[in-house]
Formats: C-alpha cells, structure tokens, sequence
C-alpha cells in the first residue's frame, strides 16, 4: 500500500522525467468481478431473478450474476397472476420465505406470494389470489426426463428447474432471499 503511494507522490512532485518505467508496472486486472463461492466451490447467492419472457432464473450475490437456470412455468406464463387455477407465475418481488426438503416435487423453496396487492385485486374479483408459489424440482414419474421437461411449460404457476438444479439452488439460497419475477 506504501509503494504505490509512493510513487504516486513522486510523480506529481519534481521535475519533468520519463515515466514509462513507472507506467509498465501498473497492472490491469483481466476480470472484473471474482464469481462467488463458498466452501469446496459452492455457490452463493443473495438475491434471484426471473425473466419469464426469457425463461430463466438467474442467482445474483452482491448484485453480479452467478448462475443461471433454464425454467419452466406456468402452464399460462404470460401475464402476471391474477387467480387460483389460472395457472400463471405471478410477478413482482418477493421473498424466500421456507423450505420443503419433503416436497413430491423433489425440493423446494417456496415464494412469499401473494403479496397484498395481489390478495385485493383476486378479492374484488371475488376469488383467491393462490398460493404455494414454490421454485422446484421434478416429480419422481418425471425425474428421468431431466432438462427435457423445459420443453413446455407445465406447472400451476411455479417455476420449475431440474433436481440436480434445485439441490445447487437450495444450498445457494438462503431463507429471506429477494426473488424478483419480471415478465
């Protein structure tokens, strides 16, 4: 930390001299971010984002990307969540609010909708706004078609990755994460 104060100083004091020497030990980093990991290479995350048009989750720390998923949807994705059964993902931003190690979905990580504005608009149409809005894996009839299963999109409203993809997803997501579902 001394030696390039140092030399910045020596530059800016004295008299006109060649500085090449000093400009050629100045080194430019090839990377602009280091991706986050923790213990034996996992990945961290802190917050998720959803890009339904483009059917991917991407896991974000710090707020780079550092990983990214292919999904499936809902069986309507487009359009934000209006009610129970219309089978849309909704959107907006939410939470990870708890875990379900024992779901017949493999895993999953299950997402804080409906939020309050989703509850009114589903109430004055005189219905429910839905619920276990969950991020999961596959259910074991289905487990062997692997990331042939993105081919449609299939749930009642959740977002759907792999097992293999929901277990990295469960190790690097803590509870309280933000998860933001754009169109």
């Amino acid at each position: 930390m001394l030696f390039p104060l140092l030399g910045v100083a020596a530059l800016l004091s004295g008299a006109p001299r060649d500085t090449s020497a000093s400009r050629a030990s100045i080194v430019t980093p090839t990377i602009s971010h280091t991706p986050v990991v923790g213990i034996k290479g996992q990945i961290l995350a802190d917050s998720l984002v959803v890009e339904k048009t483009k059917h991917t989750l991407t896991l974000f720390q710090g707020g780079f990307p550092v990983r990214t998923y292919q999904v499936a949807l809902g069986k309507q994705p487009t359009g934000d969540k209006i009610k129970i059964g219309d089978g849309r993902t909704p959107e907006g931003v939410y939470h990870i609010d708890f875990r379900n190690p024992q779901s017949k979905y493999h895993m999953s990580l299950h997402i804080s909708y409906p939020d309050a504005a989703h509850v009114q608009r589903a109430n004055s149409l005189g219905s429910s706004p839905g619920g276990d809005i969950m991020i999961h894996g596959l259910p074991p009839a289905y487990a062997d078609l692997g990331a042939a299963h993105r081919e449609y999109d299939w749930t009642e409203g959740c977002i759907a990755v792999t097992n293999a993809e929901i277990e990295e997803i469960w190790r690097a997501v803590p509870n309280g994460a933000v998860i933001q579902i754009k169109p």
